[in-house]
């Protein structure tokens, strides 16, 4: 047990907490304030979102041992709360609930939305609700609700909740739905960019906020000259790759791709684009990208940095990449600790040896299909058993 001293909905809490308890239990079963809801308890679904600090957070992965000093605000400690109480009279007006076992959650992420975006369009809430999972409603009455109560503060100043604003999105979801007219106005655009020259998209990359960084090498039985001319091929590369292919013919500076993952009876089809840059001087090159599975609404963002070194005097090539991503949304789990690396792991032995095959003249040595991540988690574990009990 370890004594913790928190602010709970503006009342003084000090108590011996046991360090695995986390927020939400202790919330639920000490402060006896149940209307936190628990859903998946892995931060996926959203239904337990409280402020931690006046930060919406989920609350089955915080622990109260780590947040000693912190102000915790529940449901029940919004319920006097101006901007709440317009949140619930627009979700009741649009239908946005149904069983109500998300409506905490949404409500409390709502509520940061038109705190930070007053005027927030339809596709910017939908992104920022892309962690609040819903099984009743379909959305559409939850986004109208946030909308109708957004656009009412229009011309107020953002309030900052997170220590900093957060950058529009990027891209087009493809879950967006129409929406009966109405006299919500939208945030304008921005005007867009100019596509970036290949030195300018390593330059003026956007750094990711809370990435996945992985590295990986392999070694490939050709002379570097023969991989880099391969690498500038994005057809080529891509076919090597395990469930990827091509959705339309690339310039060499940009392509659009598909990559079709299957988990069991769950399946993914991350589409998206990239923008490619290379040096050929010192043979790297950069890959930036992002794309959303339409069935989950689940989406990637990753910047791949791949370079190539002589080995065994010219006869052979070592591969570096590195890449850093943030996945978000339903599918955000399988990109956690040693799953994705062992994960990435298995993949990056895949392509090197299509790579290998390609660069003979020959075959994938691998059929190149949909990544099962089901079968790689299950190689895993039986390397991680054998490893255990000294078989590997």
């Amino acid at each position: 047990m370890k004594p913790v001293r928190l602010e709970v909905n503006g009342r003084p809490v000090a108590a011996d907490i046991e360090p695995r308890q986390h927020l939400a239990d202790f919330v639920r079963e000490e402060m006896l304030l149940t209307g936190t809801h628990l859903g998946c308890e892995h931060g996926v679904c959203g239904a337990c979102t409280v402020l931690i600090d006046g930060a919406p957070a989920r609350s089955c992965i915080a622990f109260p041992v780590a947040l000693d000093g912190a102000s915790i605000t529940t449901i029940e400690g919004l319920a006097d709360d101006p901007l709440m109480a317009r949140l619930r009279e627009a979700f009741t007006t649009e239908h946005g609930l149904q069983c109500g076992f998300c409506t905490p959650g949404m409500l409390i992420m709502a509520r940061d939305i038109v705190l930070r975006r007053p005027g927030a369009d339809s596709e910017t809430i939908r992104h920022e609700l892309a962690g609040n999972l819903c099984r009743c409603t379909g959305y559409v009455g939850i986004v109208r609700a946030v909308q109708q109560v957004a656009a009412e503060r229009i011309g107020q100043a953002a309030v900052i909740t997170r220590g900093t604003t957060v950058p529009p999105p990027s891209y087009a979801s493809p879950l967006a739905l129409p929406v009966a007219p109405s006299p919500v106005a939208k945030v304008p655009e921005p005007a867009a960019a100019p596509l970036a020259t290949p030195q300018e998209a390593i330059v003026s990359a956007e750094p990711l906020l809370n990435p996945v960084k992985l590295a990986e090498h392999f070694r490939v039985p050709a002379e570097p000259a023969a991989v880099w001319a391969f690498f500038q091929q994005p057809d080529k590369v891509i076919a090597c790759l395990p469930g990827a292919r091509l959705v339309a013919p690339s310039d060499g500076r940009s392509l659009e791709a598909e990559m079709a993952v299957k988990l069991g009876p769950m399946q993914a089809a991350f589409r998206g684009t990239a923008l490619l840059a290379a040096d050929a001087d010192a043979r790297a090159g950069t890959i930036r990208g992002q794309g959303v599975d339409a069935r989950s609404a689940s989406r990637v963002r990753a910047q791949l940095v791949y370079r190539l070194i002589t080995a065994e005097e010219g006869r052979a090539t070592d591969v570096h990449v590195d890449v850093a991503y943030e996945l978000k949304g339903p599918l955000a789990q399988m990109s956690r600790g040693i799953i994705a690396r062992d994960l990435a792991g298995r993949l990056t032995r895949s392509f090197a040896d299509n790579l290998a095959a390609a660069l003979a003249g020959g075959e994938p040595a691998q059929e190149v299909r949909p990544l099962d991540a089901g079968s790689l988690v299950w190689a895993m574990l039986k390397g991680w058993v054998s490893r255990l009990f000294g078989r590997g």
